[in-house]
């Protein structure tokens, strides 16, 4: 830090990204990323556009907001397309919460929203998960402030119904509600429907886990159309260029692509199960998730021990230090094949730790 960091910036701590490890090769579950290449037609328009980069993009993402929208069943004033879903969230803290109006949101849940206030210099509060880690939904219906919910949530991977996530919207329509729809697809009912609805409603999603592209920086934002013009203010006050030429391309050609979608979700489902029954065996215990990764314990391992164990063999995954999960790992679920190398090597690990 150079002396020249003004205060307000002095004690921010960043959000810590997962482990990018360059020194060796690793079976990589430790940032949710999918196993699964992009669809052929993102890759094809991609390389395409890659030719036209001497030009700026698009500032208002005509095509992929329309196919964006299409696909949702909505009209594009109400889809905003950003750079990651990170930057949508982001926007929200800046255009939602004030000092008067503070964020709210769950003691264990995606690490970022605590840095988005931080950043932007709001205060926020943090309601504790039930002991089981599910959503403390008579709080958070009386919460005052602006609201923000993973669903599923990370790292737990457990899930709202939409009547829950309905009921957080109507319960004060003088507070906005943001839904993070990172991992929806992988057994969720998304509450995309519901913004036709609720005015103060916000669903953010991605194309990093679902539709294979973390490496294309792609997200969006769903709400009422006001709410859009709020964020797209903030947009265009920032980078009205925030989305680049070939990823908006990737974006339309894998939102062509719903087979291949479909099909990869259905594959990530079928190994969590698998995953899940093989840890079972083992002795670990888990929360119900509903996302492409397990949340999971041993009975007589700690957390950190069967993180470094793993990190040993080549397998990387996540490890939180946070008092109330530092017991547990969270672990992506990759393909069929990974997940079984996975499930061997944590036998290997337990037998040697006997």
């Amino acid at each position: 830090m150079s002396r020249f960091l003004v205060n307000k910036y002095q004690s921010l701590e960043p959000y810590t990204p997962g482990e990018q490890p360059r020194e060796r090769k690793y079976l990589k579950l430790n940032t949710n990323e999918s196993p699964f290449p992009p669809s052929a037609k993102a890759i094809a328009l991609a390389a395409e556009e890659a030719a036209r980069l001497m030009l700026y993009s698009d500032p208002e993402c005509k095509e992929l907001s329309a196919k964006m929208a299409e696909t949702l069943g909505v009209s594009p004033e109400n889809i905003i397309m950003t750079n990651g879903s990170d930057e949508v969230l982001n926007f929200a803290f800046m255009a939602y919460c004030d000092e008067s109006t503070p964020a709210v949101f769950p003691d264990i849940t995606y690490g970022f929203y605590k840095v988005f206030a931080a950043l932007n210099c709001v205060p926020y509060r943090e309601i504790p998960l039930l002991s089981d880690f599910s959503m403390p939904l008579a709080e958070l219906l009386d919460a005052k402030g602006t609201l923000f919910i993973a669903n599923p949530n990370a790292p737990s991977g457990m899930l709202l119904s939409l009547a829950e996530v309905e009921a957080l919207a109507k319960r004060d329509p003088s507070r906005i509600v943001v839904v993070d729809e990172a991992y929806i697809d992988f057994g969720g009912e998304s509450a995309v429907s519901l913004t036709k609805k609720y005015g103060n409603l916000l669903v953010t999603g991605t194309f990093s886990k679902s539709r294979s592209m973390a490496g294309a920086r792609l997200g969006f934002g769903v709400a009422s159309a006001s709410l859009i013009a709020d964020l797209h203010r903030i947009r265009y006050s920032t980078n009205p260029y925030n989305v680049n030429r070939m990823t908006a391309a990737a974006g339309i050609g894998a939102l062509s692509d719903t087979e291949y979608f479909k099909e990869n979700c259905q594959k990530i489902i079928e190994a969590r199960t698998y995953l899940a029954r093989e840890l079972s065996a083992l002795g670990f215990t888990m929360t119900d998730s509903k996302a492409n990764f397990l949340f999971v314990r041993h009975e007589r391992l700690s957390g950190e021990a069967v993180y470094k164990a793993l990190r040993e063999k080549g397998v990387l995954v996540r490890h939180f230090s946070a008092p109330r999960i530092k017991d547990y790992n969270r672990i992506t679920v990759g393909s069929m094949e990974q997940m079984q190398t996975l499930a061997r090597v944590m036998k290997e690990i337990l037998e040697e730790t006997k």
